[in-house]
């Protein structure tokens, strides 16, 4: 059966690999299969998915499944939003920034 492997080893650096495997194969067998272990050591400890579902590696695979390896996030996604509407400041953002003429603030 065939499944794809991807994975984001770095911002804008991604790795696709299309995989023959034999049926009932598990998560963890088909990244070995792939050599990818080898190739990137980090790969072991990094969470899993499949279509964006997390799985463990002893999920089985079916036909046509993709398989992602994901990155651990360095700044949370919420944080880094935050700091962004600190630095642009409230009036220049969001809600604020077209404001009517004689309008009340927000609207």
């Amino acid at each position: 059966m065939n499944i794809t492997l991807v994975y984001a080893s770095a911002p804008r650096n991604m790795n696709q690999l299309t995989l023959v495997v034999p049926d009932s194969c598990t998560l963890g067998q088909a990244l070995a299969l792939s050599g990818w272990l080898g190739q990137f050591p980090e790969s072991r400890s990094l969470p899993v998915g499949v279509w964006g579902r997390k799985a463990t590696h002893a999920s089985v695979l079916r036909e046509g499944d993709r398989v992602e390896l994901y990155r651990v996030l360095r700044v949370d996604p919420k944080v880094a939003r935050r700091e962004r509407f600190v630095g642009q400041g409230a009036r220049s953002a969001g809600l604020f920034a077209q404001r009517r003429p004689g309008s009340k603030a927000g609207y």
